[in-house]
């Protein structure tokens, strides 16, 4: 069941000027989740804010549980669209307790103490009913955020880079914990973030936008594995775009028409690569794990290449398979 469609949506600003979404097409099924992913600018705040009912549209239309909720002449109001939201600030109110910003949406429970006492033993604050924000870390400012969110049990919830104020360390271990209580909880998600990564890890189908136009969206692994360009290869870790006359150094065939490119990992330093040859080294930077080797080919084209160990060599073999290329 699609639990959410978005028909032809699209959004502008400065009378016209300004693309911000164009003719943006998708839908989200029942209990899944979806991770926004972009650079800045490339629309993701102002589509989630169109969904939640935040932002109007100029076109296109909005359906949640197969009720339209936004599209040229109706317009339901957000606290109507049962949509919970956890803000990239957290949105906490200062001057209340933990228990009284969760409350905060729970207007319309019968039980509310109830409530607010299984959704703080879900996020992993039992006992903090008591505490202001201030008397907490930022990760667990971030847990009473999501219990405030999924508290009036909404049928959809759109975190907004839930972990781009946390250090890397934090950022990793509430990832796993958020990703765990949504999957216990049943909803649906939409997650924004910037960070492939942060995607890869918790999504069940990643949307990729650029400048306002939907590029791709499908399963994470397809994503990684079969890219549509070179824009988002890119987005998953280091890409190299091969060069006609790189390719033909290599002796590989190349397709008239058609643009070549490899993730960095996939270069191999072996004798033993289908496609190979011999480049020197311009230098080595020393990266801690491992060493990152800038090459110098034919025609003074550039490569750079990680080894673990350090090259005490002046030339090295680089090579690579076919299936490890992306044709585009």
């Amino acid at each position: 069941m699609e639990i959410l469609q978005l028909k032809n949506i699209s959004k502008s600003f400065d009378g016209g000027k300004t693309t911000v979404l164009n003719q943006i097409d998708f839908s989200v099924k029942k209990g899944s989740i979806v991770s926004f992913v972009g650079e800045s600018g490339s629309g993701k705040t102002t589509l989630i804010r169109m969904i939640a009912g935040l932002e109007r549209s100029d076109s296109g239309e909005i359906y949640l549980k197969d009720t339209l909720v936004s599209s040229d002449t109706i317009f339901v109001k957000p606290e109507k669209r049962n949509i919970g939201m956890v803000f990239q600030e957290y949105a906490l109110f200062p001057h209340m307790t933990v228990s009284k910003n969760i409350a905060y949406g729970l207007h319309q429970s019968k039980n509310p103490k109830q409530r607010i006492a299984e959704v703080l033993d879900l996020v992993g604050l039992k006992g903090f009913e008591e505490r202001y924000p201030h008397e907490l870390s930022g990760g667990q400012q971030q847990r009473v955020a999501l219990a405030r969110a999924i508290a009036p049990k909404p049928e959809l919830l759109i975190l907004d880079e839930p972990f781009s104020n946390l250090d890397a360390m934090l950022r990793v271990q509430l990832r796993n914990e958020i990703l765990e209580i949504v999957k216990k909880t049943g909803v649906t998600a939409i997650f924004v973030t910037h960070d492939t990564q942060d995607a890869l890890a918790i999504s069940d189908e990643i949307l990729i936008l650029k400048h306002g136009d939907l590029v791709q969206k499908a399963a994470a692994e397809t994503l990684y594995k079969n890219p549509k360009n070179i824009y988002v290869a890119s987005l998953f870790g280091e890409v190299i775009l091969l060069k006609k006359e790189v390719l033909k150094q290599f002796q590989f065939q190349i397709e008239e028409g058609k643009q070549y490119a490899i993730r960095n990992k996939n270069l191999k330093l072996s004798e033993n690569s289908t496609y190979k040859l011999q480049a020197k080294i311009a230098k080595s930077i020393f990266l801690g794990e491992n060493y990152q080797l800038k090459l110098l080919l034919q025609d003074n084209n550039f490569i750079h290449v990680y080894k673990k160990e350090k090259s005490n060599t002046e030339r090295i073999i680089i090579g690579f398979e076919k299936e490890d290329l992306f044709v585009f």
